[in-house]
């Protein structure tokens, strides 16, 4: 999207205004924001990507403004929430910041990240089993109001960044200041927010006052259905969740999933049941999968889904996003889409913040080199932060892997992760910055040799499944 001209994104903010009230227009509005990114993508493809590569994006991007058009024509929009997701997430995130970027890139030679994730507090109402994050009640840290909204100006004026995902810890329960996290949104009503949030907390009240902000979109959690939600988050969970859901839907509040995806719940996700219960009953807008990952509370590797799982996930995936423009996107099976890993800052990527500071490559990587609450104490700021030499030998990688190659040199991007599909470069790059452990739970995974291994043949295992698939596939015709 960085080769859109600010003539487009001027023409698309200008006739936003007109086209919220208006159903032929908002559907030819969004019918040119296709057009214009099947020109981009898959007839000019300057970035020299494989050509199934460039139609997954097109796929990718088609269902995200045809799942918001959905919304929209249901009427399960309030007219502060459609013009934000009109004016401000197709507009200022997806179309907007290209001469901002600029600045960076001639610094840098390289394009800036597009997006972070932050998590502002530790702090959550429930305990979950494997919580990636190990939160829970007990928790008090968090990041104070000053350096949370220093991190959002910087990420904005470095470069030129709209859009953010909030994470936990459970945010709703974020308070520093008198300052909440829906104070947070009201400030920045230039920015989008994604929130990933367990629900119960939401409110008819709290339902109306995202409305009013419209530039929010809650992520609730799901294991599956009633079984599965309640067996991990605990009795009546889901009955609670159920309830947040329909006071959104009632406010006018665009609302999805976030789904975790274990080797025991894989059945039930991909399910008809599921996809119609949520998606078309529910009014949900989009998905948000995370495959399991072995870190954070009680890690394994035994909820991993295996790799002929994850084989049958991509399938459904992609099924559902070629075909019925439902969005769904996980950060492995639709990796295609975003020329693989995202991790570390990469061009076009991102990076997570957590509640003490500490500055990682991914919300799944629980090592870091640098805390921004010490940065910028010392006058240090984010472009000085992605620039360490963890997050560059990250990128590097990422180059060598694909995204600094021309097409036929291109390696797997079904298995896509740093960390887990290519565990043995993680252990090696991790090894040579001495990185630090987030937590006690990444620290032991650290040194577990039982676990290291055993991810390094899953990985062996992955790539002997899913490389004749990339090679056929995405080469074939490259």
């Amino acid at each position: 999207m960085n080769l859109v001209k600010k003539a487009s994104f001027k023409a698309i903010s200008s006739t936003t205004n007109f086209a919220i009230n208006r159903k032929g227009l908002r559907r030819l509005l969004i019918r040119s924001m296709e057009k214009r990114i099947y020109k981009d993508l898959i007839k000019e493809n300057p970035d020299n990507r494989p050509s199934k590569v460039q139609e997954d994006k097109y796929y990718m991007g088609r269902s995200i403004f045809r799942s918001i058009e959905r919304t929209i024509e249901k009427g399960n929009l309030s007219r502060e929430a459609m013009d934000g997701l009109l004016r401000v997430f197709l507009g200022n995130v997806f179309f907007g910041g290209f001469y901002k970027r600029l600045d960076y890139i001639k610094e840098y030679s390289e394009r800036p990240p597009v997006f972070m994730t932050i998590s502002p507090a530790k702090r959550c109402n429930l305990r979950c089993k494997g919580c990636y994050a190990a939160s829970g009640a007990e928790f008090k840290e968090k990041l104070s109001w000053s350096v949370l909204t220093k991190i959002i100006d910087q990420a904005r004026d470095l470069w030129g960044m709209n859009f953010f995902v909030i994470s936990g810890g459970e945010p709703l329960l974020y308070k520093d200041d008198n300052n909440t996290i829906l104070d947070l949104y009201e400030k920045y009503d230039d920015c989008y927010f994604l929130m990933y949030t367990n629900g119960i907390l939401i409110s008819e009240e709290m339902a109306k006052r995202m409305a009013k902000l419209g530039n929010v979109t809650p992520a609730i959690s799901v294991e599956g259905l009633k079984k599965e939600t309640d067996d991990r988050r605990g009795k009546g969970i889901f009955e609670k969740i159920l309830g947040a859901m329909d006071n959104l839907k009632k406010a006018g509040v665009p609302f999805g999933l976030s789904i975790t995806v274990t080797r025991h719940n894989i059945d039930v996700i991909t399910s008809d049941e599921f996809r119609n219960f949520f998606f078309k009953e529910k009014g949900s807008m989009y998905g948000w999968i995370f495959q399991y990952m072995p870190i954070g509370r009680k890690f394994t590797l035994e909820l991993m889904p295996t790799p002929k799982q994850r084989a049958r996930l991509y399938e459904w995936e992609w099924q559902l996003l070629r075909k019925e423009d439902t969005f769904v996107a996980d950060f492995w099976s639709t990796a295609t889409a975003s020329d693989g890993c995202i991790a570390g800052a990469r061009p076009g990527g991102y990076f997570y913040i957590d509640w003490n500071g500490n500055v990682m490559p991914c919300v799944f990587v629980p090592y870091t080199v640098d805390n921004v609450n010490e940065a910028f104490k010392k006058g240090r700021s984010l472009n000085d932060i992605i620039h360490s030499g963890f997050f560059k030998d990250i990128r590097q990688w990422q180059f060598d892997y694909g995204y600094k190659k021309p097409p036929q040199e291109h390696d797997n991007w079904i298995m896509p992760c740093f960390i887990r599909d290519h565990h043995g470069k993680f252990l090696e790059v991790a090894r040579k910055h001495n990185v630090n452990p987030a937590d006690e739970d990444a620290a032991v995974a650290l040194k577990d040799k039982g676990f290291n291994e055993g991810l390094i043949r899953y990985d062996k295992e992955m790539k002997e499944l899913t490389d004749p698939v990339w090679k056929d596939h995405y080469l074939g015709s490259g």
